[in-house]
């Protein structure tokens, strides 16, 4: 007999107080994505490698965290992908415990925002960007990874035997597929009349889990493809030219955009479209071709004029 798939069960929350109110996986996962590029930045710069002191990379980090990646990727969300709510009511965009944040908008912040310090604090912009381009994948392995707990932007369906398969499905599955697992659902509780009922209790009713095997598509747990490219396959290409290498300023922002775009477009063939496509591509894939021209962009000039990192010009 062949084993099922596993029907994902996982609790958004690492501790939860009940009411929506507790502390989640995906807030973690920004706090570690923080500490972890502070903590690395730090040693790239007592190593020489940025044109920051160490004792300007916890301000730098900060403004990064707050200015770049969150309000940038709320923006970017908003925009790319949730255009007709924001155009209705802009202020919906300070909503950030509705969730929904996107990489392009953040690495967009990042982009404006390490410029706009590079200018106040008199320091190169292309070398700052170098640095923490190596910290950035530590935030998307983070970052991928509670998108899997949270059990959200799911692989197409598959056959594979590491399938899984997603409650959450049911938020935009058939009416005949909704009207099902309700059913199921109203069998076991019938005060369980909502899919959200159903992804709030998958995790406490073995019962339930046993329903939704039967009714519920097997899927890539893409968001696991794209933590192992866009976090540990990108971070180890970036730290062994990083240290490895003599490079200018501004190759390794360069291939960080270009990089990272072709594993997203790599990993979103396995991802679950979350938005119409645009010429056969998705959302995601359309976005990462900008990304190549950015990084094309930030390549030549960086060999146009070449500066170096404080450690290459000892």
């Amino acid at each position: 007999m062949l084993l099922g798939y596993y029907v994902h069960d996982l609790s958004p929350f690492l501790l939860d107080f009940g009411n929506g109110i507790g502390l989640r996986w995906y807030g973690l996962a920004y706090v570690a994505a923080f500490v972890a590029g502070y903590w690395l930045y730090l040693w790239l710069a007592r190593k020489g490698y940025s044109d920051l002191t160490p004792a300007q990379v916890g301000d730098f980090i900060t403004g990064v965290a707050l200015f770049g990646v969150i309000l940038g990727g709320r923006l970017g969300y908003m925009l790319f992908y949730d255009w007709p709510a924001f155009s209705s009511n802009p202020l919906v965009i300070f909503k950030f415990w509705d969730g929904g944040m996107s990489s392009h908008g953040g690495m967009l912040g990042v982009v404006i925002f390490t410029f706009v310090y590079s200018r106040m604090k008199h320091v190169s912009w292309l070398n700052i960007g170098d640095n923490l381009v190596v910290t950035a994948p530590l935030g998307l392995f983070f970052g991928r990874c509670a998108n899997f707990i949270n059990g959200e932007l799911f692989g197409r369906v598959a056959s594979t035997p590491w399938a899984v398969q997603f409650p959450k499905e049911l938020y935009d599955a058939p009416p005949e597929t909704v009207q099902l697992a309700l059913a199921e659902a109203r069998g076991i509780n019938p005060q369980w009349t909502a899919v959200a009922n159903i992804v709030d209790n998958v995790r406490h009713s073995p019962q339930l889990r046993e329903h939704l095997a039967a009714t519920l598509s097997p899927r890539h747990p893409s968001q696991i493809y794209e933590a192992f490219l866009e976090g540990v396959v990108l971070f180890l290409l970036l730290w062994i030219l990083r240290t490895r290498f003599r490079l200018p300023n501004g190759v390794l922002t360069g291939v960080f955009f270009i990089a990272y775009a072709v594993l997203r477009i790599i990993g979103e063939m396995f991802r679950e479209p979350d938005a119409p496509l645009t010429m056969a591509l998705t959302r995601g894939q359309f976005l990462s071709l900008f990304l190549v021209l950015l990084g094309a962009a930030f390549v030549l000039q960086a060999l146009r004029k070449p500066t170096w990192a404080p450690k290459f010009c000892r």
